[in-house]
């Protein structure tokens, strides 16, 4: 509904849009890019080419799966200008992040525990640094994002399956980056 009134030029409707969307458009971009800067301006880019093409939006997804889509491309190309390709790491069973948090808070509570959890998330950060592309894409959007596999498949451009897949190698990663915090 409110996508139909924007591409009618209600800016009103496409500002609600932006409101509901942006939030999740800036936490998977930022993710993909680690550069609070070019995730800034790649929002911006992403809702300006929104604006221009709401138009052509057909419905087939939601419009957060399209914004989301708009900014991985953006962010790919953000990417390609400055950054070079990270390779995949091994593989070791995956870490239940709401076990280590939980447990952390528990043992350690106060100030120690909030320097811990820092350093939990930096650590978790940099592991997602070293991530390719499509494996930190898919991981962000399901662990963080709560997408579903179809709808991370639309984002990325593959199938669940293959969802399935780089989520899988994503997690053993990750795994293994953060083993110290097991």
């Amino acid at each position: 509904m409110l996508a139909r009134q924007a591409a009618l030029g209600d800016k009103t409707a496409f500002s609600q849009l932006v409101s509901r969307h942006g939030a999740a458009l800036y936490r998977y971009v930022s993710r993909l890019l680690h550069d609070t800067h070019d995730a800034q301006d790649c929002v911006q880019e992403v809702m300006l080419s929104a604006w221009r093409n709401i138009a052509s939006f057909r419905g087939s997804s939601s419009v957060r799966t399209w914004l989301l889509v708009m900014g991985r491309h953006e962010a790919q190309k953000i990417a390609r200008q400055r950054q070079p390709h990270f390779p995949q790491s091994g593989s070791r069973p995956a870490i239940d992040f709401d076990d280590v948090v939980a447990d952390m808070r528990n043992r350690h509570s106060g100030p120690e525990g909030d320097t811990l959890e820092a350093e939990l998330l930096a650590a978790l950060d940099a592991s997602l640094s070293l991530l390719p592309e499509r494996q930190r894409s898919v991981w962000v959007l399901r662990e963080i994002e709560h997408l579903s596999y179809t709808e991370i498949a639309t984002v990325v451009g593959t199938t669940p399956t293959a969802v399935r897949g780089l989520l899988q190698r994503a997690r053993t990663a990750i795994a293994t980056s953060m083993e110290e915090w097991r």
